[in-house]
């Protein structure tokens, strides 16, 4: 059974996702903010991670970088879900290592569509010989 994570502030978001993602057959985990986020991703392993950007203490863009600089990570689909529905929001996430950019509002069905998609994508690239892998492009300007 694959394992989630769902890092959002929003506490109503958090429940809804983790009963529609645990009917889905996902064994679900939440945190409050970024940095509860980084220390349940260090305590256990976790297969997709579901990331709000505008959080408390750390950012969702914060945490993507943090887990996208670690190569344990690798094979950890990290999806960014958030209100920035701005095109150069969701290029600057993209280009930092995020596998989907969510918009909310969102539909709670297809949610874990693309939580799928996004692990086997991040699956299939793990098994690219290293020097083949696709990295995110760096250095990426942050706009206000």
């Amino acid at each position: 059974m694959s394992s989630v994570l769902v890092v959002d502030d929003d506490s109503d978001l958090r429940e809804l996702l983790i009963h529609k993602l645990t009917a889905s057959g996902y064994v679900v985990e939440s945190a409050a903010d970024g940095q509860f986020g980084l220390e349940a991703v260090a305590a256990k392993r976790i297969d997709a991670i579901i990331l709000d950007w505008m959080m408390p203490r750390k950012s969702g863009m914060d945490v993507l970088c943090a887990l996208r600089d670690e190569p344990r990570h690798d094979r950890t689909a990290i999806l960014m879900m958030t209100a920035r529905a701005r095109g150069w929001e969701q290029e600057q996430a993209i280009a930092l290592g995020a596998d989907d950019y969510i918009v909310k509002p969102f539909s709670p069905r297809a949610v874990a569509d693309r939580i799928e998609l996004a692990m086997a994508a991040r699956l299939r690239e793990s098994a690219r010989p290293a020097d083949k892998r696709l990295r995110p492009r760096r250095p990426v300007t942050i706009y206000p």
